[in-house]
């Protein structure tokens, strides 16, 4: 079975850590574990992550540094978050697979630049910022900001994958037994000049787990995991009584009321998955992708509900589909 699997954000840093080395090295030393058990139970695995934190520290050190004329854009600082995640998973995966091939590829995903999202930058990234902070930099810099709790932070543009441009590259490692790691933190974001056929970077970011249903969908795969730190996806989420879903159509994934910031994409990549490809999507925990994958955690994704679990979970959902 040809797998991608969807690392989010806590793989490398969980809320309130310090971005150190050391504390990025010791998650992924515990996400290897899980990933490796499903190449060790046969399966092709393609691995991509979330780079939040890391694109966010790499933009204030550039923002910061007296040697540039401008800061790097962010589409150059996307492939320096691959390459420094992509070897920390790397390296962790050659120690647990010994004799396997694992290689990280710097992926581009290309985006439409009529995209609505780059009139209404809404993605946040970097520090938090004073009112006197964001109004210079809107000044000094055309960026754009939002309010995000107490303080500001600048926001920019995240439109939605439309093709991933190293996916024959992809293919062909798969095909030598290779486990690979792409299109992390959503891709280096690029649009394609008409008239040349070029890629040029912009600045953006693109959503992690829609380039991840993307890479899936656009490599035939079987199944997409999306490895979180909750075992399922629940209903009544922020309540006094949250109820875990065990399966789910992408109708009724829809239509749960989901924090926007971190569930919400991650349903809605695996219910575009499911729809568009009729393929197996689950969410689920880090630790037990294997689990995930034989259904005996996470919350299931499936085009069509069927079964005994189909009709419990329509029970906590209160609706008919």
């Amino acid at each position: 079975m040809r797998i991608v699997a969807a690392l989010g954000g806590n793989a490398l840093l969980q809320r309130g850590e310090r971005p150190d080395a050391d504390v990025q090295l010791r998650h992924v030393h515990q996400a290897a574990r899980s990933l490796a058990e499903l190449v060790e139970a046969g399966h092709e695995l393609v691995i991509t992550h979330g780079n939040g934190p890391q694109v966010g520290l790499l933009a204030a050190e550039s923002e910061a540094d007296p040697a540039l004329t401008v800061p790097y854009p962010l589409d150059v600082l996307g492939a320096q978050t691959q390459g420094m995640i992509g070897t920390l998973l790397a390296r962790e995966l050659m120690g647990r697979l010994p004799g396997r091939a694992v290689a990280a590829v710097v992926t581009h995903t290309e985006v439409d630049p009529h995209d609505p999202a780059f009139q209404g930058p809404s993605k946040f990234i970097g520090g938090q910022l004073t009112e006197a902070q964001a109004r210079s930099m809107e000044t000094e810099r055309g960026w754009t900001t939002a309010r995000d709790g107490d303080r500001l932070r600048r926001t920019v543009p995240s439109p939605r994958p439309v093709a991933i441009s190293e996916v024959p590259v992809v293919r062909s490692l798969l095909a030598t037994g290779t486990v690979v790691i792409a299109g992390g933190g959503g891709g280096v974001p690029v649009i394609r000049d008409t008239d040349t056929g070029l890629l040029r970077g912009v600045e953006a970011v693109v959503d992690k787990d829609l380039t991840a249903a993307l890479v899936a969908e656009e490599l035939d795969a079987d199944a997409l995991l999306i490895l979180t730190d909750v075992t399922h996806v629940f209903t009544g989420f922020g309540t006094s009584r949250p109820r875990p879903l065990l399966t789910a159509t992408p109708a009724q994934l829809r239509v749960l009321d989901l924090p926007e910031g971190s569930m919400r994409p991650k349903a809605e990549a695996a219910a575009a998955f499911a729809e568009r490809t009729g393929g197996l999507a689950a969410i689920g925990p880090l630790d037990n992708a294997l689990g995930i994958l034989l259904g005996t955690t996470g919350t299931t994704v499936r085009a069509h509900a069927d079964g005994h679990a189909a009709h419990h979970d329509l029970l906590l959902l209160g609706k008919e589909f």
